[in-house]
C-alpha cells in the first residue's frame, strides 16, 4: 500500500488548469507509474515551483497520497529537458508525441521495471542534445515503447506462422510481417531496407540508422505511426505536426 507522503523521480508529461490558481500535473514516475497530482498555486506569479512543473521536466517530487488525485508538496528540478527540446520546432513536435504516446499507453500502475521511465528520460535527453534527428529518436522510442508494452511488430519472422523471412509485407493486425501464404488484403508491401531500418531503431544502432536513405526513414516513421495508432485505437495528435 503507498504511503500518504512519498518521494520519487518524475517526468512531467502534461499539465492543465485547475481552478483559478491550480494545475494538475500528469507524471511519469520512476517507482509509482503514472500519477495525477494537483500543484495548488503554480499559476501565481510569485508560486515557489511553478516553472518547475512544465512539460519535459524531469523533476524529484514529493507527494501526499490522496484517493483520486496526489499533492503535490515540493519540487526540485534534476534536468530542464525543455530548454533544449522547446528551441527547436522539430525536437519540440517530436518530444511532444513522446509525452503524449507514453501518456495514452501507461496504466496507472506500478512499473516494477521502470524500463518505460529510463526510456523516457534517455529519449527526451537525446532530444535535448540535438546530435541525432528528431524524427529517429521519435521513431526509436516508440518501436521500443510498443516493445515494452508487448506490442513489437514482429520483424524477423511471420508474425502468424512463424516461417522465417525475409518478407515483405506487414500487417499491423497480425502483429508484424507476414509471409505470402499468410498476407491478408490490407498489408502493406515494405522495402527490405525499411524492415532492417526499424531492427536497428528497435535496437538503437545508431550508427546504421543515421545512414538510412530518406525513402527508408520516411516510410518506417509511417509504419511505426500507424502501429501506434493500431495499438491505442486512436490517433495521437501530436504526430501529425512532425516534420519528416
Amino acid at each position: 500500500m503507498m504511503q500518504k507522503l512519498y518521494r520519487d523521480d518524475a517526468v512531467v508529461l502534461r499539465t492543465h488548469p485547475l481552478g483559478e490558481a491550480d494545475r494538475i500535473i500528469t507524471l511519469l514516475t520512476r517507482r509509482h507509474g503514472k500519477v495525477r497530482a494537483v500543484a495548488k498555486g503554480v499559476r501565481r506569479t510569485g508560486s515557489r515551483y511553478g516553472a518547475r512543473l512544465e512539460p519535459f521536466g524531469l523533476v524529484d517530487v514529493q507527494l501526499h497520497a490522496g484517493r483520486n488525485l496526489h499533492t503535490i508538496t515540493q519540487v526540485v528540478a534534476i534536468e530542464a529537458f525543455a530548454v533544449g527540446i522547446c528551441a527547436d520546432y522539430g525536437r519540440y513536435t517530436a518530444a511532444s508525441a513522446m509525452l503524449e504516446t507514453t501518456d495514452r499507453l501507461t496504466d496507472e500502475v506500478v512499473d516494477p521495471h521502470q524500463g518505460g521511465f529510463l526510456m523516457l528520460v534517455g529519449a527526451l535527453r537525446a532530444m535535448a542534445e540535438g546530435r541525432i534527428a528528431p524524427p529517429l529518436v521519435l521513431d526509436s522510442f516508440l518501436l521500443r515503447t510498443l516493445a515494452v508494452s508487448g506490442w513489437a511488430p514482429e520483424l524477423q519472422v511471420c508474425a502468424t506462422c512463424g516461417a522465417p523471412g525475409p518478407h515483405h509485407a506487414l500487417d499491423i493486425r497480425a502483429g508484424g510481417l507476414v509471409c505470402t501464404s499468410c498476407r491478408r488484403p490490407g498489408a502493406t508491401a515494405v522495402r527490405q531496407g525499411t524492415i532492417e531500418h526499424m531492427i536497428f531503431l528497435l535496437a538503437g544502432d545508431w550508427e546504421n540508422v543515421v545512414d538510412a536513405d530518406e525513402t527508408v526513414m520516411q516510410e518506417a516513421g509511417r509504419l511505426i505511426a500507424d502501429t501506434v495508432t493500431w495499438h491505442l485505437e486512436r490517433s495521437v495528435r501530436s504526430l501529425s505536426y512532425v516534420e519528416r
